[in-house]
């Protein structure tokens, strides 16, 4: 079954409704929620952009990224139970025109009658072209767990890659499927690590596209990222890190070098590239990162920086050894080699966070709250700690 390619006219008329009838509850509950959604603290501020039963029974998984026109752009799930796929989840997508103060109503990206289900959203943006792309994962019957090996895109059992995108600053979107692509027959299954993945901005790979995904091989779980050279025209995987990586991010450095960092407990694992994610070395703990197994990010903080503050890197998670709670930013002053700047943002029971650099100069964090009753964005001043110069 091909399910970008449906023909049978009731079911797509089944969809249809759903998706008005969904995105209209979304809107009203957006609506209602505007007046008294943004909280400020200090100098910071928060937006509750869902909050579960708003729209639908449950919400989960953000993903946050600014396009090349300075929209900020947050993505996750809705979900109709905390399951992950397979499941009638549908992915969905808020505007901000002004650094994350007010946001646009929901537009949903993909939806469709169960059993179809996509999840799991991460945000690459082409800053040479404008298009804006959103990967995940799509299943009919099978998730990451139930999938089998092969990458025939019709399987209704195998955990496929899917991915859409925008051409009109995420207004509207476009997919397509590129499991055959991306996946090698003797792998069981693998899925966008949600978040966001980047665009290498110097050295030879300069314009490459780099979405970060998690590879289920045999029941051991390995990091690769895929790249695309043509603007996303077409995609390839990268090199194999582990074992023992899972959702994972991955930050240009300062001199060109790519440091990937995965969820692992109790500390987080990294690992390095030297030709922009083709092959990985260096593979280890970092201990300077605690970790409870919990999808976090990192960010480059300016990728146009000149002097000392190319070598800043930001990382966030959940900062604990076991618990999903204690949302924490970090900043790195030496391309990661050490982290000596913690700012906290939430200490109470929270779960995945992504993180971006705002058209006006603050950072923004996106993060489950809760736990997994609210997708949370926040405001904050740049963390200070690093020598500018």
């Amino acid at each position: 079954m091909n399910i970008d390619h449906v023909t049978d006219g009731r079911r797509a008329a089944r969809a249809l409704l759903l998706t008005v009838v969904v995105l209209g509850a979304a809107a009203c509950a957006a609506r209602a929620s505007r007046g008294h959604d943004t909280a400020p603290v200090g100098d910071e501020f928060h937006v509750d952009l869902a909050t579960a039963g708003a729209g639908s029974p449950h919400y989960r998984i953000p993903a946050l990224a600014v396009s090349a026109r300075g929209t900020v752009l947050a993505a996750y799930d809705a979900r109709p139970t905390l399951a992950d796929l397979p499941s009638n989840i549908a992915v969905i997508v808020r505007r901000s025109r002004d650094h994350g103060r007010t946001w646009g109503d929901p537009v949903v990206v993909r939806r469709d009658t169960a059993p179809l289900g996509y999840g799991d959203p991460s945000f690459v943006v082409d800053h040479e072209t404008g298009r804006i792309f959103l990967f995940y994962a799509a299943s009919v019957r099978q998730g990451i767990f139930g999938s089998h090996t092969g990458n025939d895109e019709r399987d209704p059992d195998i955990h496929q890659a899917d991915l859409s995108w925008s051409d009109d600053d995420g207004v509207t979107w476009q997919h397509r499927r590129i499991t055959a692509a991306i996946k090698r027959s003797e792998w069981v299954s693998l899925f966008a690590s949600s978040g966001a993945g980047i665009q290498l901005r110097r050295g030879p790979y300069a314009g490459r596209l780099v979405q970060p995904y998690a590879v289920r091989i045999g029941s051991t779980f390995y990091a690769a990222s895929a790249l695309s050279d043509d603007h996303g025209a077409t995609w390839r995987m990268g090199g194999l890190v582990g074992p023992g990586a899972d959702e994972n991010k991955v930050a240009e450095l300062a001199d060109g070098r790519l440091m990937l960092n995965s969820r692992a407990k109790p500390y987080r694992k990294v690992a390095w590239s030297s030709d922009g994610g083709a092959s990985w070395t260096g593979w280890r703990d970092e201990p300077q990162l605690i970790d409870p197994a919990n999808n976090g990010a990192l960010i480059r903080w300016d990728e146009r920086a000149r002097g000392a503050r190319r070598h800043w890197l930001l990382f966030s998670n959940t900062e604990h050894s076991s618990q999903r709670r204690n949302v924490t930013v970090k900043l790195s002053c030496d391309d990661g080699a050490t982290w000596p700047v913690r700012v906290v943002v939430d200490t109470g029971p929270s779960a995945y966070s992504t993180i971006a650099r705002l058209p006006n100069g603050r950072l923004g964090v996106l993060y489950e709250r809760g736990p997994y009753t609210t997708i949370r964005f926040a405001s904050l001043p740049m963390p200070r700690g690093c020598p500018a110069r």
